[in-house]
């Protein structure tokens, strides 16, 4: 790329060194969440959305646990304008959660605002001004103490409406394109604002340091902002809040590092919908607390519900990919992946789902957010292994294959799913069983089996040998063998008897059992086949007989 020379570093690092939030290794409780879905998110949609589905976004965001929610930009429009109205006019707000609505600090759009509000219980009123250099001599081509003074007038203004009014406000103060703003300047105008609202323990204010645009690598931006956290005025009774944007793909890293940091807040929207690449997104955040064991209190237990309600109501669609909402994200196809995690289920089920979760390949349990372990943890394709393969005929249909019997019908479901260049279902994967491995009568056929003791047991067989009916007789050291010895005698077979297993496919007086058994061919390959009947000992014969005729027709297929 030729015209990498005309770019330069944006952002400013702190005068001093501010890296004690690096020495942490974990957020020890959840921020003060707020979602600017409603507002920020909004004005990022190609269509935004209309008032009804605001109003039900709105509700959404409340049964999720929003307790603040940027509602809009009341001045900007006649539709932010009516949103709010509508919110308070119809008492659409729980006593519990705070609506926040943004301003610019000029003096027509904040009155514009505080009209807006009137009759609302309680509301965060944020205030803002662009503060960057380049925003500065750019755009409104004023100085450092012009771009000051923006800043205090409005807050000033702020202070004295709320004395005029009977509203409960509270005030939130964001520099504008703080990281593209020399750090001790950004103090210098935060300190200002503080200085004019003198919050106290009982009405403390929020100043909110957004990544506007992300400039940086994370670890500048957590130094950022531990800087402010060190050096703001009433610090006790001031809130620090982060709005990061995506520009670099490190939104989630700088939340979170900036949490270390001393941040206490995040204003951030679901999936991270936003201007250009977006805002940080609240589901990630707050699901890699939850994996962490820490309570991000937000209740994401239904992410099915709320992934398609999100969908419906802003028309932006979840990636498969997206982190623990997308519809592959705890899919494993790879043979390797599939057998660790069908391990790990399996000693999570047999320690009653209690302890700690340490599943390999799933940060979380699948269950935890509404999601099944059938549909969504092992998928089968070509690249699929015999564990995964093993995991979903267990699951789905109660069988537990032998180890070598689970290689070959590993190989039996990727040869089908290569050649049909899809991903299987379990109702298909099912099927390749059932045609592979159960009631292959062709060559032959046991109709009927005797049995007396006498040196042992022995067996009276009827077969059909491509339909002609023929009687085998042999002893041996139990049903089974007996059974084996008549058809080698008979018919002049010639295989080891390797294999053989059985268990209970229903817990019940008239359940069926099923029988697996596998035999080697004289030059030492496997030969599988399963049988499923009431009575073992027809299953046994009959999975016996599976196998004798997969390695007979595969002898002549050769």
């Amino acid at each position: 790329m030729k015209n990498v020379e005309k770019y330069t570093r944006q952002y400013f690092m702190p005068p001093v060194d501010c890296m004690d939030w690096a020495k942490k290794d974990h957020i020890e409780k959840a921020p003060i969440w707020c979602s600017v879905d409603l507002r920020d998110g909004n004005q990022a949609l190609i269509v935004p959305m209309s008032l009804e589905q605001k109003l039900e976004f709105f509700k959404l965001l409340v049964r999720i646990g929003f307790k603040e929610i940027e509602v809009g930009f009341p001045a900007a429009s006649e539709t932010e304008y009516l949103f709010l109205r509508t919110l308070i006019e119809k008492n659409m707000i729980p006593d519990d959660v705070t609506i926040q609505v943004l301003t610019q600090a000029r003096e027509h759009i904040i009155r514009k605002t505080f009209e807006a509000l009137q009759g609302v219980k309680k509301a965060v009123v944020h205030v803002y001004n662009s503060t960057s250099v380049a925003q500065r001599e750019q755009v409104f081509k004023k100085s450092k103490e012009e771009i000051l003074k923006i800043a205090v007038d409005g807050a000033e203004l702020l202070k004295k409406l709320t004395e005029e009014s009977d509203g409960n406000y509270s005030f939130e103060y964001s520099p504008e394109s703080f990281t593209g703003t020399e750090m001790e300047y950004a103090l210098e105008v935060c300190n200002a604002v503080l200085d004019v609202w003198q919050p106290t323990p009982d009405h403390k204010v929020i100043i909110n340091l957004p990544s506007t645009v992300e400039h940086s690598m994370p670890h500048v931006y957590a130094s950022q902002v531990e800087y402010m956290s060190k050096n703001l005025k009433y610090r006790d009774n001031v809130i620090v809040s982060l709005h990061p944007h995506n520009d670099r793909g490190c939104g989630i890293s700088d939340a979170e590092m900036g949490i270390l940091a001393g941040a206490d807040r995040i204003e951030g929207t679901l999936f991270g919908n936003g201007e250009r690449t977006g805002n940080v997104d609240i589901v990630t955040l707050a699901m890699n607390m939850y994996s962490q064991g820490i309570d991000p209190e937000l209740d994401f237990s239904d992410m099915p519900k709320i992934s398609a309600e999100y969908e419906e109501y802003t028309g932006m669609h979840i990636d498969m990919r997206s982190p623990y909402s997308g519809a592959l994200v705890f899919a494993a196809f790879s043979g390797s992946h599939q057998d660790a995690i069908a391990k790990g289920m399996k000693i999570w089920d047999e320690h009653q789902h209690t302890g700690k979760w340490t599943v390999p390949y799933l940060p979380l349990d699948p269950k935890d957010i509404g999601r099944e372990y059938e549909a969504d943890v092992i998928r089968i394709n070509s690249q699929s292994g015999k564990g995964g393969i093993g995991y979903i005929l267990e699951q789905n249909f109660g069988l537990n294959l032998p180890a070598k019997m689970r290689e070959a019908m590993g190989y039996a479901t990727k040869d089908v799913s290569d050649h049909m260049h899809k991903e299987l279902k379990p109702s298909e994967i099912f099927e390749i069983f059932k045609k592979k491995f159960e009631g292959v009568t062709t060559p032959f056929q046991v109709t009927e089996a005797h049995f007396k003791q006498h040196n042992g047991i022995i067996a009276e067989v009827t077969v059909l040998q491509n339909g002609v009916e023929k009687k085998a007789i042999a002893s041996g050291n139990g049903r089974l063998d007996a059974v084996s010895n008549a058809l080698k005698k008979q018919f002049r077979l010639d295989y080891t008897l390797q294999t053989y297993q059985e268990h209970a496919l229903e817990k019940s007086s008239s359940s069926k059992a099923i029988a697996y058994v596998g035999i080697n061919d004289k030059d030492g390959k496997d030969f599988w086949g399963a049988g499923v009947n009431q009575d073992i000992i027809v299953a046994s014969i009959d999975a016996l007989v599976t196998a004798i005729n997969n390695m007979l027709n595969e002898e002549a297929a050769e």
